[in-house]
């Protein structure tokens, strides 16, 4: 898995955007040492903005030239040691845009280590399978089948649950008694985000190719041709999860 500095850079006001706001209120809430995983270039922090003032961040992710870009305290480490990810004394877990890219046995590793530490969970702008554009082309439902098990395919933490990340996120957590709220988080990228769209669409064209979608690359021309007038929806949902002993009001 990686993700150049210029890909997050024109991906961040869409993903500010879109995130769910009150539970990112509810999030920046907890304050104290927040370890952001897979932080990139610290797009949650600066999502948090003055929400998040007095908060330490720890951020944690695999490319050191990314961390530099990120502030905040920096740990370059592989995110597969989940038993090695910076826990002691956190106050809250954040990851955004990544859950949907890790396997059902790391996540589950993820979760056993929060539980046990009793910390709370945020978890944004996970992809949820559901892309729709304005116009419509005749191809966009096997574009996105096609786009959606290419998700599923390994990137980095073994077979990748893609689409289902979140259902299986809240799920594991809800079982282990986390009060859990979900919430939508799309993008919406009219013509005034035609340069990212042209980037999304070139990412979607190429893993539905390779996918075994043959008119991909079809496909993306069309939509490169009506970029400046037409208008997507990538679907997201944002998740905060709390032990019970920490929602506000209880204990």
């Amino acid at each position: 898995m990686g993700f150049s500095a210029e890909w997050l850079a024109l991906r961040e006001p869409a993903d500010h955007a879109a995130r769910d706001a009150a539970l990112l209120a509810q999030a920046a809430a907890f304050g104290g040492v927040i370890v952001d995983l897979g932080c990139g270039t610290g797009s949650t922090r600066r999502a948090f903005g003055d929400r998040g003032a007095g908060a330490v961040w720890r951020m944690v992710d695999g490319d050191a030239a990314l961390l530099r870009l990120a502030g905040g305290e920096g740990h370059c480490l592989d995110l597969n040691d989940v038993a090695g990810l910076p826990f002691a004394g956190a106050a809250l877990v954040t990851a955004s845009a990544l859950f949907d890219l890790v396997s059902a046995d790391w996540l589950d590793l993820l979760v056993a280590r929060v539980v046990g530490l009793r910390l709370p969970v945020y978890a944004a702008l996970n992809y949820d399978g559901l892309m729709t554009w304005n116009p419509a082309l005749p191809e966009d439902a096997a574009v996105v089948a096609a786009f959606n098990r290419h998700q599923r395919g390994d990137k980095g933490f073994g077979p990748a649950l893609g689409p289902g990340a979140v259902v299986h996120l809240a799920g594991r957590l809800r079982a282990a008694g986390y009060v859990v709220t979900e919430a939508d988080s799309p993008w919406r990228l009219g013509p005034d985000q035609a340069a990212l769209q042209a980037e999304l669409l070139g990412g979607i064209a190429q893993a539905a190719g390779e996918a075994g979608f043959a008119g991909a690359e079809g496909w993306r021309e069309a939509r490169m041709a009506a970029v400046d007038q037409g208008i997507c929806r990538i679907g997201h949902r944002d998740l905060l999860a709390v032990p019970p002993e920490r929602v506000v009001g209880k204990g």
